[in-house]
């Protein structure tokens, strides 16, 4: 259930980087902890220059957090396909993740506290 999720200012300053680019940094990240998955961060939306992405088709769902939407990082050398994920309308639960952007750490991807 919801109470499973905890999400809470992650402390520092955060960069995400994709194929040599940074993408953005923040201070005002946040960190999503659900059982049994490791931690996530969510950049706020403002803090990452969004137009190094695409939002794809894509949409999961997760009964704790509602629908994801994706987004495929472009940069100049490749295409990260659906390496992005956010919530646009997510349940009240984890409201706060609401325009945020959360990174896959594969495929070239580095979130890194700095």
């Amino acid at each position: 259930m919801a109470g499973q999720i905890t999400i809470r200012k992650a402390e520092g300053t955060w960069t995400v980087r994709a194929g040599g680019a940074v993408l953005g940094e923040s201070q005002n990240a946040l960190e999503l902890i659900e059982d049994g998955y490791p931690p996530v961060i969510y950049f706020p939306r403002a803090d990452i220059a969004m137009a190094f992405l695409d939002q794809t088709d894509k949409v999961t769902n997760c009964p704790y957090k509602g629908d994801a939407t994706y987004f495929s990082v472009v940069t100049k050398s490749q295409t990260l396909s659906n390496t992005v994920w956010t919530y646009e309308t997510p349940l009240d639960s984890v409201a706060r993740i609401k325009n945020h952007l959360a990174f896959y750490t594969s495929e070239g991807v580095a979130v890194e506290q700095i």
